[in-house]
Order: C-alpha cells, then structure tokens, then sequence
C-alpha cells in the first residue's frame, strides 16, 4: 500500500480547512442527499462526501453504514486531492499499486472502484471529494464523470454557503 503524498499547499490547505470549522459538525439532508443521489446516478453501492483532515478522512455524509472517517493513510481521497482539476478514477483497485494491499481493499468495504471528484473551495484548496465506491471492477461513462464533478461543485458551493470561512488571523 502506498500512502498518499501531502500536497504542496498542505499548510493552507489545512489552515483553509479550519477557518471553515466544518470538520465534525452533525449530519445534513443536504449532504445525505448529494450522496444518495451519487451512487444512483453512478451505480455505486456507496457514495460519500468525504473530508480530509490532517492525519484522517471524515465522513460528512456517506452510505457507508456505521463508519465516520478512516486513517488518512489509507484514504483514496487523500490521493485524489493531489489533483484538484481531475477525478480519479480506480477501475480495479487490486490491480493498483497504491491499493492492492489497503484494508479498505481487502477487508470491508471490499472497495474494488473507486471515483472521487474533489471538493476544491473558492481558495483553490481540495478539502476533500464527492466520491463512489464499490465492490465490483468497472469504469464511469463520460456522462457520470460529469454528474460526478458537477456534485464536488455542488458539495463546495453547500460547504461555503453553509460554513462561510473565518478570515485568517492577522499578526499585529
């Protein structure tokens, strides 16, 4: 398994992600039905708007039963954000050498697929990603990787309605 690399802007994205104070706040109808909606449109089993924090991801809504964040370590989102203009796409996650090993892999939820979208705020920083898992191989069509961007913009412009970031602290 390999971990994900921190990126560049890691500092500020971390310092972005705080001034949101969005991290472990309670469920929402509206995120709960981004991801209901996500893994019917992309026909997934699971779906998740998945947050990544400094050493872990967290969950702010998700289909997965009874789980509300992983290790950072072994986060799939973690490796999207690297990206912040791209979805990444796992067609077979144990043929991947960044995954083939993972826990996720294999022990539950037996993630085979994977596609996450980020979350990118109107700083630029990916804070996370709309994303789908599942337990079989495939790929996205062209018209679910649009779907699938279109609900990562959904997800930030909901997150910065909702949560209007703190302006940072200025040293006198």
């Amino acid at each position: 398994m390999l971990s994900p690399e921190l990126p560049a802007n890691e500092m500020e994205r971390i310092a972005a992600l705080q001034r949101l104070q969005f991290l472990d706040t309670l469920p929402e109808p509206v995120f709960d039905e981004l991801v209901e909606y996500a893994a019917s449109a992309l026909e997934s089993r699971y779906a998740l708007v998945s947050i990544v924090d400094r050493d872990r991801q967290w969950f702010k809504a998700s289909c997965l039963p009874d789980v509300a964040q992983t290790g950072r370590d072994i986060s799939f989102c973690a490796h999207a954000i690297l990206n912040p203009s791209e979805i990444m796409e796992v067609e077979d996650a144990l043929l991947d050498a960044r995954f083939w090993d993972n826990p996720l892999v294999l022990g539950e939820p037996h993630i085979r697929f994977y596609a996450g979208a980020p979350i990118v705020l109107s700083s630029g920083h990916a804070i996370g990603t709309v994303c789908v898992i599942d337990p079989v191989a495939r790929t996205l069509s062209e018209e679910q990787r649009m779907i699938l961007r279109a609900l990562a913009q959904i997800a930030a412009g909901e997150i910065e309605r909702q949560y209007p970031p703190e302006p940072p602290a200025v040293a006198h």
